[in-house]
């Protein structure tokens, strides 16, 4: 079915809102897009009341297209209904028709569940807000959670550097299509994110950008995260309207309190009256949210192998030769494991599995 939802999203006057109006449409009638394609335009029109003109176009692109038409969907797509599309969007206002990305896929598992946190900001920051943005970047990077922006410059740029300076995980949603840059000088940090993390864009390669993508893509980082963070931010301001989006979706809103006299700090101070959470060190986020995903994965990884290690029984020294680690990287995890009663500890610190 991915072929015929690429198929029709190239249809002219078919944006976010009437692809959505067609996604709908089809689980009303549990039919599929391939079968929609085939739908006389007056039953078409009787059943999306779109206006005459939008009718005509697609009654036109389906002619030049024909009854069989050929489906070549490219790699960096992710569609309805695919494996990977992150169900949160189902039920965001206009969302998007597809989403382009690049890098490591797996991370789209945190979209998905909506483990990560977004961090948000003016591109104009002072240097007190870079600074809090970069090491909110760091701080959740080493606690295991995936760090949400937008890859502007100013407070999202701070923010992934600070996440990538940790070998975290960076997710950027931009407001470009993955083969353009913006701003320009931003080549190097975007490629890297594309490396280290994942970009995600709503943009196939080549369409013209328009500023109601950059509104979009506000909208659509609070309907992937678990919390908003807003570091620095004027009246007017993206991210003001990423914090009203979270309001209405029930994501929590941690602010860093600004200097009271600076334009830049206006709009984001200014959310500290309306329930926002005031962010002093970036360790009052983490001790409220807690330890991340990838942390947690990581630790389950790390559980797998001790525990494959071990086997019918082996002393400490052969542990350590068989994971390739440190005696002070060891030693707790296996005083842990004993806590727990998963391991017995017999005499020469020999270690084995208890038996049930």
């Amino acid at each position: 079915m991915r072929g015929w939802w690429w198929l029709w999203t190239f249809c002219l006057g078919l944006g976010n809102a009437r692809m959505a109006d067609l996604r709908r449409l089809c689980r009303d009638q549990a039919i599929g897009p391939d079968q929609l394609w085939g739908w006389p335009i007056e039953r078409l029109g009787q059943a999306l009341a779109w206006p005459a003109h939008c009718l005509r176009d697609v009654e036109r692109y389906r002619f030049e297209h024909g009854a069989a038409p050929k489906l070549d969907v490219p790699a960096c797509a992710l569609l309805p209904g695919d494996p990977g599309w992150p169900p949160c969007l189902d039920d965001v206002q206009a969302s998007p028709s597809g989403l382009y990305v690049e890098g490591d896929r797996s991370l789209l598992r945190h979209i998905h569940a909506r483990t990560a946190i977004a961090v948000v900001g003016t591109r104009s920051a002072s240097d007190h807000g870079l600074a809090m943005a970069e090491e909110l970047g760091r701080g959740l990077a080493e606690a295991g959670w995936p760090v949400l922006s937008g890859l502007a410059e100013g407070i999202d740029a701070a923010a992934h550097r600070g996440c990538l300076a940790r070998n975290g995980a960076p997710i950027a949603v931009l407001g470009t299509p993955l083969d353009r840059v913006y701003p320009a000088h931003h080549r190097s940090l975007q490629q890297q994110v594309g490396r280290q993390g994942l970009l995600i864009s709503p943009s196939r390669s080549g369409c013209r950008v328009r500023p109601g993508h950059f509104a979009a893509r506000n909208r659509w980082l609070v309907a992937f995260a678990q919390a908003l963070v807003v570091v620095e931010c004027p009246q007017r301001s993206g991210a003001l309207i990423s914090a009203r989006w979270a309001s209405r979706m029930q994501c929590p809103i941690w602010v860093v309190p600004g200097d009271a006299r600076r334009w830049s700090c206006r709009g984001s101070n200014a959310l500290l009256r309306d329930s926002a959470t005031a962010l002093i060190h970036p360790e009052d986020l983490l001790a409220s949210i807690g330890e991340g995903p990838l942390r947690s994965e990581e630790s389950r990884g790390k559980h797998q192998r001790l525990m494959e290690a071990i086997g019918s029984g082996a002393t400490f020294d052969q542990l350590v030769l068989r994971l390739q680690c440190s005696p002070a990287e060891l030693a707790p995890q296996l005083l842990a494991l004993e806590c727990r009663r998963e391991l017995l500890c017999e005499s020469g610190l020999h270690w084995r599995k208890p038996r049930h």
